[in-house]
């Protein structure tokens, strides 16, 4: 079982170097995805990120399997201009509630701020069985049972 590793510590620093040097290098491309870009903006030629640290993406997919309620996510206020952080209530029908003032002018900001406070929220056993839920649909995620 892959361990989150601990705060102050030099993986995690590395992870944190790692997924921002995917955020500066996916500037001007359309969406998200945490890639390292041979040239800033140029997804013809990519390395790294997910795809080339196995850590990195180990981290991003525990991130990524967390069930809705209280997950963090990203909303565009003002279409290509503006994002702000929320958190999803878990309810369908429940709008999320934003997580405080900041206002980032750049999708990938938003994106590496969100993994960022997602880091900062999972301990370091996250990932074990114990954490292990059968799925996004199970009768409690309040889903209409017919």
């Amino acid at each position: 079982m892959y361990r989150i590793p601990p705060k102050g510590s030099k993986e995690r620093d590395r992870l944190i170097a790692e997924h921002k040097a995917c955020t500066e290098s996916m500037y001007g491309v359309a969406g998200y995805s945490s890639l390292l870009c041979a040239t800033q903006g140029d997804v013809t030629e990519v390395s790294g990120g997910m795809h080339g640290d196995i850590e990195l993406n180990r981290v991003l997919l525990r991130m990524r399997a967390q069930e809705a309620k209280g997950k963090l996510v990203s909303i565009c206020t003002k279409i290509d201009e503006e994002w702000r952080i929320a958190r999803l209530s878990g309810v369908r029908g429940v709008p999320p509630k934003f997580v405080d003032d900041r206002v980032f002018t750049e999708e990938n900001e938003v994106q590496h701020a969100i993994f960022l406070m997602r880091l900062d929220e999972m301990s370091e056993t996250d990932g074990e069985p114990e954490d292990f839920n059968e799925g996004w649909k199970r009768r409690s995620d309040n889903w209409t049972v017919t």
